[in-house]
């Protein structure tokens, strides 16, 4: 199917910031075809929308994320972050089953497109049911099947997490042309040991696939690390051969400028997350101090358990305004290094060829209605963006050149069905 967006604004998020008045953007099947001021001649054109008074930019990517932890959203808040996990999530995280893995992962896609997210980095297990979800919603997802062990005495080749991720690769990476990828995963340093990282590691290489990590989320955890292993997470985890492939390390809270050298080198992307960050009190990321030194930096909303929400618009506010008051200079991020953070550099993070308006790259698009009051009067667009949209806003989510929500409407999802699953199933099952 051929779209032509017409007469709207577009934000392109390429190399030169470029911001187009009253343009057209063809899009023919999965691929932006065109970009200009004139409207493209001789093409045809399935269906035309009306961009006046609208933005056009890529949609969001969200680089690291649970998305079935949507069912603990705001339970167990105001604990560190062992707290919170030994006493409301690992609980009720052993009441799970597929059903209700389903559902929760459901409601996260369904707030996941309306909020303009198009592509989604999950850590979790029950992988089978969580991507036959997100296949049905459209959007783009790289699947990690999160790996843990707490005893050198198991077997890889019968331990069944590493079971599922090598039955996972097999059934499902590079699905429906790139849809869903799948990567290796660790869940963390202080989660794993040595003889799952060397495996890890060396499943990563033999499949070509990426890494997804937990790593320096918070100060407890790089000083135990150092003590136990005489170098942080970023060093051990190099001296395991964890970044012998392209590689995500979520959070990265206390790395160091020695970490950050590796990352660069390595081609490791950190992605950052500031509202979990903030609600477990585990510290602000050097964000800033990261991008100056050449890493590739994404935004992640983690697990709505810690956020509460799939709002990258206000991802993208906080780690803008983190960054200033940590570090008392207002420019310390440029408005256009946060917009490519959420955009551009998550689908670099991903591996893909989106993230940015741009001939060639994949379809994934959303239109922000600038009609609205929170959005007027628009003196700089990506300033309004950041400080000023919310989810709302969003008119439309296009995920690999498909219109998947539209004006409220969900194309893809029965949402009534979704809710009522939620509270006639998933919530009794796990809280009552």
């Amino acid at each position: 199917m051929n779209t032509l967006f017409s007469h709207v604004t577009v934000v392109c998020m390429d190399a030169a910031n470029t911001v187009l008045q009253d343009s057209f953007v063809l899009i023919k099947g999965q691929i932006i075809a065109y970009i200009g001021p004139i409207r493209p001649q001789g093409e045809q054109i399935d269906r035309e929308v009306n961009g006046s008074g609208k933005v056009l930019m890529p949609g969001f990517v969200d680089a690291h994320t649970h998305l079935p932890m949507s069912l603990m959203r705001g339970y167990g808040g105001g604990h560190d972050l062992q707290t919170w996990l030994n006493e409301y999530i690992f609980p009720v995280e052993e009441k799970l089953d597929s059903r209700a893995v389903r559902v929760g992962t459901a409601l996260s896609l369904a707030e996941a497109i309306s909020s303009g997210i198009t592509s989604v980095s999950d850590m979790y297990y029950f992988c089978d049911d969580i991507i036959e979800e997100v296949v049905k919603s459209g959007i783009n997802a790289n699947i990690a099947r999160g790996l843990t062990v707490f005893s050198e005495d198991f077997d890889p080749n019968t331990y069944q997490p590493c079971i599922e991720a090598k039955e996972l690769v097999e059934k499902w990476h590079n699905y429906n042309d790139g849809q869903i990828r799948i990567d290796a995963c660790i869940h963390g340093e202080y989660t794993s040991n040595g003889k799952l990282w060397s495996w890890a590691a060396d499943f990563a290489r033999r499949n070509k696939l990426q890494m997804h990590v937990h790593l320096s989320e918070t100060k407890s955890e790089q000083l135990a690390c150092q003590q136990r292993h005489g170098m942080s997470p970023a060093a051990l985890f190099e001296k395991y051969r964890l970044w012998d492939t392209p590689a995500i390390a979520a959070h990265c809270v206390w790395t160091t400028p020695e970490d950050w050298e590796i990352f660069k080198r390595r081609g490791v992307s950190v992605i950052h997350n500031p509202a979990s960050n903030m609600k477990l009190a585990s510290g602000a990321a050097p964000v800033a101090d990261m991008l100056r030194a050449g890493v590739n930096v994404a935004l992640g909303t983690d697990g709505m358990s810690s956020n509460d929400n799939h709002n990258m618009f206000e991802e993208m506010k906080l780690a803008s305004l983190l960054s200033k008051v940590t570090s008392l200079d207002p420019v310390s991020l440029s408005d256009e290094q946060v917009l490519k953070m959420a955009t551009v550099n998550g689908a670099r993070a991903q591996g893909r060829h989106a993230g940015v308006v741009q001939v060639g790259a994949q379809a994934d698009l959303i239109l922000v209605d600038f009609h609205a009051p929170n959005l007027r009067p628009c003196h700089d667009v990506q300033a309004n963006l950041i400080y000023s949209a919310n989810p709302s806003n969003v008119y439309m989510n296009m995920a690999r050149g498909k219109i998947i929500y539209e004006n409220g409407a969900f194309l893809t999802l029965d949402i009534e069905e979704i809710y009522r699953e939620v509270e006639n199933y998933a919530v009794p099952k796990l809280f009552r």
